[in-house]
């Protein structure tokens, strides 16, 4: 009982519309979908600070890295972005009281504009350091962008003292020390992803933020598979 908690709001963080065979194999080459993009606000019940988890489409996606738009083109995707820190503020959150953001991949339609938060930590998986250091800031034929400020970005590693097995998971990290909210290691998609496992309620609520770890309830029923289109290839 009265265990720490967050509060778990959703924001609309852009559409996407792409070619659904890119995700499932049970769709035709030809059919499109509009792919909603989320990111979420998270209030930590005791200390009341926040987190952001993930940052949707930057608000002016033709800005986005040469190499990455280039094959964002060539998908034939569409894109709507969002402003999410204005987004925030509309609702009584200034962009400089958010103290973390949670980026849960660095794929385009996940990785916004961290340097909108002037006074947060940025979390990212260990896994995508590597990728940033070595393709970066091209990311030349990769779905991957972002402009992470280094000097204050975190990159969270698996690997290390802290990470235990929680449920069906084999890695978590308690990231606030009181079972309010998890990092979980999310491997399979891109290298570094991760999710998160938080308490939503005192008396055990839950909310898991997957972060395109199933891109499609059928993926979860067993309906379909991960899908590979004929022209344009697995997104994963």
């Amino acid at each position: 009982a009265n265990q720490a908690y967050c509060e778990v709001s959703g924001l609309d963080a852009g559409m996407i519309h792409m070619f659904l065979g890119q995700l499932v194999d049970v769709a035709p080459d030809d059919e499109m979908t509009d792919l909603p993009v989320l990111a979420y606000v998270l209030r930590h019940s005791t200390s009341g600070e926040y987190m952001v988890f993930d940052l949707g489409i930057r608000p002016d996606p033709e800005n986005y890295a040469p190499g990455a738009l280039a094959l964002i083109q060539k998908m034939r995707m569409e894109l709507q972005g969002r402003d999410i820190p204005a987004a925030l503020e509309r609702g009584g959150l200034p962009r400089a009281d958010v103290k973390r953001v949670c980026i849960s991949h660095i794929h385009f339609d996940h990785s916004g504009v961290p340097r909108a938060f002037p006074n947060a930590e940025i979390l990212l998986g260990m896994g995508s350091r590597k990728i940033i250091e070595e393709r970066g800031p091209d990311f030349e034929g990769t779905l991957i962008t972002i402009d992470t400020p280094m000097e204050r970005t975190t990159f969270l590693d698996p690997s290390t003292e802290g990470w235990e097995p929680l449920g069906p998971f084999s890695r978590a990290l308690d990231y606030f020390g009181d079972g309010s909210l998890y990092i979980v290691d999310a491997p399979g998609h891109v290298p570094g992803h991760t999710n998160i496992m938080a308490r939503t309620s005192a008396d055990g609520g839950w909310a898991y933020l997957a972060g395109d770890s199933a891109h499609d309830w059928r993926l979860l029923t067993g309906e379909a598979g991960i899908g590979f289109h004929g022209v344009f290839g697995c997104i994963h």
